[in-house]
């Protein structure tokens, strides 16, 4: 695969911008009053400008809406478990970040599980993402889940034949098991073309802030990106049942795969408005003997900004 130098330059471009887009988001979340003077700020002019406020826009309006679906579940004790799976690089923490930026960590949490020690490695095989699914009014994001096994523990040869073969056999009654018990599971592939990995890949290198993301079971990923396309083919087919089907979110725009999964989610459930009571912020106590300690220099942080 070859690139010329102008569309690797502008590919890196768009990677730097959209690194920086992270950072004026959070500058919008504190500041939102001020959306328009702060975006102007970092914007670049032209149809990019009105691009990336479109962007900005529609997705602190999704997020409102993740807040009011968050409220519903914790009203009516509904029990999600939201799924990411996807090649390295796809995004999928991108929009797990989106979903969560706004949200009560009680309520909604991350489930990233490192690879199983030496104890989880003898216990049945779902066992150690069984203690991560939710209680009545909780919502938990898997970024990757149990489907390691029908991926990357089948390409890069850390199962057997034989276990490959029984997690196809008992993923669809273990998913059935969890509805029936009233979580509902929701299964979301990120899906990247070989040739947008390949940039996505060649940018985390050159980008010190982003080389820790490339792992060397991610450059091997690489190599292996045939043997990975098999695998989802073969997972999705096999997996893909009526209480917990598959849904894909095409990737190779890491802006609108945000919207469009956050859009998604929001459609999969009957999530409504949530009357919270009136909100008064209380008078402070105030005592005539009560006298504030001086807080000593030395415990001070030094003022250097």
């Amino acid at each position: 695969m070859s690139f010329t130098a102008d569309s690797l330059i502008q590919r890196i471009h768009r990677e730097l911008l959209d690194h920086s887009d992270e950072e004026l988001e959070l500058a919008l979340a504190e500041d939102g009053d001020n959306f328009n003077a702060l975006f102007d700020e970092q914007s670049h002019g032209g149809s990019e400008q009105d691009a990336r406020r479109q962007y900005f826009t529609e997705l602190f309006r999704l997020q409102g809406e993740l807040v009011k679906l968050q409220s519903w579940v914790v009203k009516t004790g509904h029990k999600v478990v939201i799924l990411f799976e996807g090649r390295d690089a796809a995004g999928k923490g991108g929009v797990i970040k989106r979903i969560t930026q706004r949200l009560n960590p009680r309520v909604c949490r991350v489930a990233a599980l490192p690879a199983p020690n030496d104890r989880e490695r003898t216990q049945w095989y779902f066992q150690r993402y069984v203690s991560h699914l939710p209680a009545a009014g909780e919502i938990v994001l898997f970024d990757r889940s149990w489907y390691n096994r029908a991926g990357v523990e089948q390409v890069m040869g850390f199962c057997n034949a034989d276990q490959y073969e029984e997690f196809f056999r008992t993923v669809p009654e273990f998913e059935r098991m969890l509805a029936r018990s009233g979580i509902q599971l929701i299964k979301y592939w990120f899906s990247i073309s070989d040739q947008e990995q390949h940039l996505r890949f060649l940018s985390r290198i050159h980008d010190p802030l982003k080389q820790w993301k490339l792992s060397p079971m991610d450059l091997e990923s690489r190599r292996r990106w045939e043997a990975y396309t098999k695998a989802k083919e073969v997972m999705l087919e096999r997996t893909h049942i009526a209480e917990a089907p598959w849904w894909v979110v095409q990737a190779d725009d890491k802006k609108k795969a945000r919207l469009n999964c956050i859009h998604h989610l929001l459609g999969q459930m009957p999530y409504e408005d949530v009357e919270h009571p009136t909100i008064e912020l209380p008078q402070r106590v105030r005592r005539e003997d009560y006298s504030r300690i001086p807080t000593p220099p030395e415990l001070i942080v030094p003022q250097v900004y």
